[in-house]
């Protein structure tokens, strides 16, 4: 739903009709989500343990995209420049909550201005650089974040991952080339370092080619003071969720990120993706593991239009952990996955998604090196709480979208 306003207010008095100054032209849109579905799991169990598990029926929300309400706004404030804002909330269809507690506008927050010549500069709570130029050729497109982003989303390559507190430019588009800079203010005093989310991106993009380079780091406030959150109001000004791919690592003093991800389009029914992430986990001295922790993930997604209403993928990733602190038999996730979508109209669809995720090897639990336990999976970005209790892990669900 859009809303339009053009000002240009007249007085009258004393039979003279005096003209008021026209503002400029601006512009409010009210928009959103609404995605509800009926998922399956087998042997779930809690975070952390590995046996033990059974097989669970649920109502799953957001997962071809998440549920959401928002306004964006624009100002013409002349010359090409527009003052611009988006203001994004998150919620549940099932029981109706509010995505993020305490924080009404959880999911986007900022103002900033745009300039065809120059480019854009935005503050607020909003995506990194990194995930904002790596989500064109990402596996979450047409797989979606719940169950195609790699193992726990441990690359960032879905949505979950915004900073507080930052400062994003964009840069216009010249000769095919889009740079992208955002760096999140901690506010701990005496450093702009501690606590602090930074990110960069460079793309390419010409014809049906595209490729993007990007690297992002978040420093914890304190060494080895746990770098993680599910809430939105972390001290490493991000989101990190936790899932049983990195459960041992949550006492990080920082991570880092970097990756590259291309996609090309054959034709008006054909594409194809690919993307490669190296993730690093930095032990501080408080840390409950000692070594560097890296993992390196490679995957691929192949896009069909089988139909002007039908849309299909297939996708597949591996990720595998280096040896360290400890394990000489590093963790190691394969991971498969397919999508179909049928479009009732251009606002609602149909869709179903299924996935199959092997773990093998050995990672960290909770209590870090005093603790070596065997690998389980966790699929997408959907099942960071409930991860496998056994090396396998399957998950379908069946769901309806709307786009107002």
């Amino acid at each position: 739903m859009k809303k339009n306003t053009a000002v240009a207010l007249p007085l009258f008095a004393c039979g003279v009709v005096f003209a008021m100054p026209v503002f400029a032209q601006s512009s409010v849109t009210l928009y959103g989500i609404v995605d509800e579905s009926i998922s399956y799991q087998n042997s779930q169990a809690s975070l952390g343990a590995n046996s033990g598990g059974k097989s669970n029926v649920k109502m799953l929300t957001g997962v071809w995209s998440g549920s959401r309400f928002g306004f964006k706004g624009a100002e013409d404030l002349g010359g090409g420049t527009k003052a611009i804002f988006t203001l994004e909330s998150g919620f549940n269809p099932a029981s109706g909550a509010q995505q993020y507690t305490n924080a009404m506008f959880g999911r986007q927050a900022w103002v900033g201005l745009s300039d065809p010549r120059f480019g854009s500069l935005t503050v607020g709570r909003q995506y990194t650089s990194y995930y904002s130029l790596l989500a064109a050729y990402g596996p979450t497109t047409w797989l979606t974040g719940a169950f195609g982003a790699h193992p726990g989303d441990l690359d960032e390559m879905d949505t979950i991952y915004r900073a507080n507190s930052s400062i994003v430019y964009t840069s216009p588009t010249l000769m095919g080339f889009t740079v992208s800079g955002s760096y999140a203010l901690a506010g701990v005093a005496g450093s702009v370092n501690r606590g602090a989310t930074w990110s960069g991106a460079l793309r390419y993009a010409n014809g049906p080619f595209g490729i993007t380079a990007a690297i992002t780091r978040i420093n914890n406030a304190t060494p080895g003071g746990g770098a993680y959150s599910s809430d939105s109001t972390s001290n490493a000004n991000g989101e990190q969720g936790v899932s049983s791919v990195t459960n041992g690592y949550q006492t990080a003093q920082a991570q880092q990120r970097a990756a590259v991800a291309a996609g090309y389009k054959f034709n008006a029914s054909w594409d194809v993706s690919f993307s490669y992430s190296n993730v690093q986990y930095v032990p501080g001295s408080n840390s409950l593991y000692h070594d560097l922790a890296i993992f390196n993930t490679a995957g691929a997604v192949l896009h069909w239009v089988a139909t002007p209403r039908v849309d299909l993928a297939t996708g597949y990733s591996y990720t595998r952990a280096t040896r360290a602190n400890g394990i000489t038999d590093p963790a190691q996730y394969q991971q498969f996955n397919l999508s179909q979508y049928y479009a009732l109209s251009k606002r609602t669809g149909l869709y179903a998604v299924q996935a199959f995720q092997r773990a093998n090897g050995k990672t960290l639990g909770t209590a870090g090196e005093s603790a070596i336990i065997n690998a389980t999976p966790s699929i997408g970005d959907g099942f960071q709480s409930a991860p496998a209790s056994s090396r396998s892990q399957i998950a379908a669900a069946v769901g309806i979208i709307h786009r107002f």
